[in-house]
């Protein structure tokens, strides 16, 4: 089960770098609505709040059913507004004391239309400049401080559990959906606190689908088995996927299986903080192309993972962005074939100065499961 992680007090830095950013942003204050980046900055894991961000304060907004819970994860980090009617009628009327030059940002891509029509109404005014802004928490969120990888690991921790709790029960005859709901309650009875993504079981020729859902797909002999799931502790995400085949493998499984694998290892053992994301995506990227299967990676090698089960950095081959150290990725290269299937090997890792450890610890072999 997963421990208690004891750190100090992360939060008032993230604000304060927050804050930081508002004079780079030549911002006077920032609307953050976004669940993650509140849950960041403040520790709220409730589904209802909105976030001020200004050099003086953080004014905090959230309805009755939470009054408790942001007392306990709030706490006195913020000024907190208990509003019983509407979110955006307590911040109109908090933003009230605000100089009528003031300019906010807010979060573009985390902001819904009629919501953004209400800052043009609210502009139209003369009350305030609304801003759009993209990314200034979400950057702070790419590197890692050690209480987050703790987390991050132990949900790694629990999907590895929950895996090896779940194989033993696959066996021919089972659908896909039997399959998943194994593996969630076995998720649920390690620790897991939610499903960060919906579990993806594919077998047999729909494992050539990256994305499909669990159906009603009945497992065969010789079927690949592809497990694609993550787990979830203290709000932090964790994602593996690993492929088998029930009963024995024949040889293009085979092949194709241990190209993916060294793929995947290759590009673990090669991915350094600096370098971009296109560059990372390569390592993977290039083999399977060099031994003829590259028009059947189609997706990107990875993703950041933190609060979120896709976050910044991207590691695909059009990003020129960069890996801070520090960040947790996944790492997933893929070959699928059309009616055929297809193997993904993914794994989350850390990235330290000089490498990255891998915190899913599950073998890479090829499972052969019985028949």
């Amino acid at each position: 089960m997963p421990q208690p992680v004891s750190h100090a007090d992360p939060r008032p830095g993230r604000v304060t770098r927050v804050v930081s950013a508002l004079t780079e942003h030549h911002l006077d204050a920032l609307l953050v609505t976004g669940a993650a980046n509140i849950r960041y900055l403040t520790g709220f894991s409730g589904s209802s709040a909105l976030l001020l961000v200004t050099p003086r304060e953080l004014l905090f907004l959230t309805d009755f059913r939470y009054d408790t819970q942001v007392k306990e994860e709030v706490g006195d980090l913020a000024r907190v507004r208990i509003e019983n009617v509407s979110l955006w009628t307590g911040l109109w009327e908090e933003l009230s004391s605000q100089p009528k030059t003031a300019v906010i940002g807010f979060e573009s891509s985390n902001v819904m239309h009629r919501d953004f029509s209400r800052f043009l109404h609210e502009a139209e005014g003369g009350r305030w400049q609304w801003r759009p802004q993209s990314g200034i928490v979400e950057t702070l969120r790419e590197a890692k401080d050690p209480g987050e990888v703790a987390r991050i690991e132990q949900a790694a921790d629990v999907a590895t559990h929950a895996l090896h709790a779940t194989i033993p029960q696959i066996r021919p005859g089972l659908t896909e959906l039997q399959v998943a709901g194994i593996l969630e309650k076995a998720l649920r009875d390690h620790g897991s606190e939610a499903y960060p993504f919906e579990t993806i079981v594919a077998s047999g020729p729909r494992s050539a689908l990256p994305h499909a859902r669990a159906s009603q797909r009945t497992v065969e002999r010789g079927d690949f088995v592809l497990l694609d799931f993550g787990a979830q502790v203290d709000g932090y995400c964790s994602d593996i996927t690993r492929t088998f085949v029930i009963g024995r493998a024949d040889a293009q499984q085979r092949e194709i299986y241990q190209i993916v694998r060294e793929a995947n290892e290759l590009a673990i053992a090669g991915i350094r903080p600096g370098m971009t994301g296109a560059d990372a995506d390569a390592l993977a990227r290039d083999y399977i192309a060099g031994r003829g299967y590259g028009d059947d990676f189609g997706h990107s090698l990875g993703h950041g993972l933190g609060l979120e089960v896709h976050e910044a950095p991207r590691v695909s081959r059009t990003s020129s962005t960069t890996l801070p150290v520090h960040t947790v990725v996944t790492v997933e290269p893929g070959i699928y074939r059309a009616g055929w299937g297809g193997v993904r090997i993914e794994d989350d890792v850390y990235v330290l100065p000089d490498g990255v450890r891998v915190l899913t610890d599950f073998t890479h072999d090829l499972l052969e499961l019985p028949a």
